[in-house]
């Protein structure tokens, strides 16, 4: 497997076409609860780590932050650009690499967004790097998927048709990923396009270790977009909400 296969997944427009009917309205209540639960003050400045086209950073944005999104998918951060005012701002970046430094009151990174690294280094590069771009006191927010929760609803098998074009999907597990085999079989090409994602098996635990080595400190849970209690067998999401300490 391709270890930088998100790179090439994401800058397709497969990867749009078969994702783009996902649950929006759930998203911006998520966004908007989360908001209220934080408080923060107008003009704050916002980071949204992995921005994709900018849906979320368009709404934090409105809500009267200073929200830059960063992504490394250009054609994302390309579509991204159209929206770009004084008070919102997009770049194509590296998560493992440093931002701006002391800069940001809050950080988000949505929707599972992490866990693609091949490598405990890289996770913990990103992890510094996100760290690095808040102000002492700032706030860092991670969604996460819920291990115990993937493994036990995991449908292996299905079949989509998305405008025209077939999606066999396989999931499966080992100890370390989740893994997702998209085969994509499309009348314009010759030959079928395979792609596979991969994403951490990350627990609460190993957030708790990954975010203390770089001076960040988990303060609250949730389990659910509706900001439940989280629970670790059951939750859905591993929602964290972290402070920089140090």
């Amino acid at each position: 497997m391709e270890e930088t296969w998100f790179k090439d997944w994401f800058n397709t427009t497969y990867y749009h076409t078969l994702y783009k009917n996902r649950d929006y309205t759930e998203a911006a209540n998520f966004i908007d609860k989360l908001i209220k639960f934080l408080s923060p003050p107008q003009g704050a400045k916002v980071l949204d780590i992995a921005c994709g086209k900018g849906r979320h950073a368009i709404q934090l944005a409105e809500k009267g932050y200073d929200v830059t999104g960063v992504d490394l998918s250009e054609e994302s951060i390309q579509e991204a650009l159209r929206f770009e005012s004084d008070t919102l701002h997009f770049f194509t970046h590296d998560m493992r690499q440093p931002f701006w430094i002391n800069y940001f009151d809050f950080a988000f990174n949505f929707f599972t967004s992490f866990g693609y690294f091949e490598t405990n280094r890289e996770n913990e590069n990103a992890i510094r790097s996100i760290a690095q771009s808040l102000q002492n006191k700032g706030v860092f927010v991670m969604d996460y998927l819920n291990v115990a929760y993937v493994e036990r609803n995991m449908t292996h098998q299905e079949e989509r048709k998305i405008d025209n074009v077939q999606f066999t999907i396989t999931k499966w597990y080992d100890d370390n990923f989740f893994y997702k085999k998209i085969i994509i079989d499309d009348s314009e090409k010759d030959t079928p396009q395979i792609y596979t994602e991969k994403v951490a098996r990350f627990s609460l635990k190993d957030f708790e270790t990954l975010f203390e080595k770089q001076g960040l400190q988990i303060i609250k849970t949730f389990g659910e977009y509706n900001l439940s209690e989280y629970d670790e067998k059951d939750s859905s999401r591993l929602i964290m909400i972290a402070k920089k300490i140090n």
